[in-house]
């Protein structure tokens, strides 16, 4: 067994307990963090659940609202959580299509961390009586785990739940 997180371990977190947390309402990358996964030799998912993601349509400017899964299965780095919320946060006043937010945070995770593997699922309340749920995921190229992106994309969606207006 390990023992916990030395100040040294954790020198690149610069938002958890800070308590002068400024929220930003424009798209910025820059404000997810990462610390070093403590079990790199282990292949395991970590699941993100963010019920409150909000963006702009580009087209009307009117508000989405969407709950987004996020998955992934760590290497070295892994994404720090409250700089993850806060990142979510940034795309309240940011414009574009559900498709392309759930592709740009896959993009920023990735960039971040070099996952094994990753999947992004938004599933959007109804506007004008229709619901997206745009999902993407990537593995490590070479890897099991692009077969394994590959497999999931093919049978992510075989049992739908029952859409109810969300």
């Amino acid at each position: 067994m390990s023992a916990g997180r030395s100040n040294e371990d954790l020198k690149e977190i610069t938002l958890l307990g800070n308590q002068g947390t400024k929220y930003i309402f424009n798209y910025d990358p820059t404000l997810l963090e990462a610390f070093d996964n403590k079990h790199p030799d282990r292949a395991y998912f970590v699941k993100f659940n963010f019920p409150e993601f909000t963006s702009l349509c580009p087209v009307t400017g009117q508000p989405d609202f969407a709950t987004l899964y996020i998955s992934y299965i760590p290497t070295i780095k892994m994404v720090e959580s409250k700089s993850l919320k806060l990142y979510l946060f940034s795309f309240r006043n940011h414009g574009d299509f559900h498709e392309d937010c759930v592709n740009i945070i896959m993009n920023d995770l990735i960039d971040l961390m070099n996952p094994r593997y990753i999947e992004v699922w938004g599933k959007f309340t109804p506007r004008g009586g229709i619901s997206i749920d745009p999902y993407c995921n990537w593995g490590q190229p070479g890897t099991k785990y692009e077969a394994m992106a590959e497999h999931r994309l093919m049978n992510h969606d075989l049992y739908p739940e029952k859409i109810d207006n969300r």
